[in-house]
């Protein structure tokens, strides 16, 4: 569970994160997390996140929502039978807490700034 949110940080199991970042299915956070063309997301940027066949992952944007998935990335992902939430990390961080206090099969990926 992620215990806080605030612009350009996240606090998960008491641990501070300055740096955006992934948290897999199996609560593995993998921080320092940076994509190939900065504001884009690309499914190469998440193999992690597929290789670990989640149930859903959670995109969150940034606080203004900048980062963006490529076009075609939502499809690919949901022909791998993954459903895909993208929304602003603040709203991601709670929806992320809501399906993980449920017991679903979760995945996160985040940027904490812009």
């Amino acid at each position: 569970m992620i215990d806080s949110y605030t612009f350009g940080s996240m606090v998960i199991s008491g641990k501070r994160y300055d740096k955006d970042l992934i948290i897999l299915p199996d609560g593995t956070v993998l921080s320092h997390w940076w994509r190939k063309t900065g504001h884009a997301l690309l499914k190469s940027d998440i193999q992690d996140v597929i290789s670990a066949s989640p149930d859903i992952l959670v995109v969150g944007t940034g606080m203004p929502g900048l980062m963006k998935p490529e076009k075609t990335l939502l499809k690919e992902l949901e022909s791998l039978g993954i459903e895909t939430r993208v929304m602003p990390t603040e709203a991601a961080v709670k929806e992320y807490n809501i399906l993980r206090s449920e017991g679903r099969y979760a995945a996160g990926c985040f940027h904490l700034t812009c």
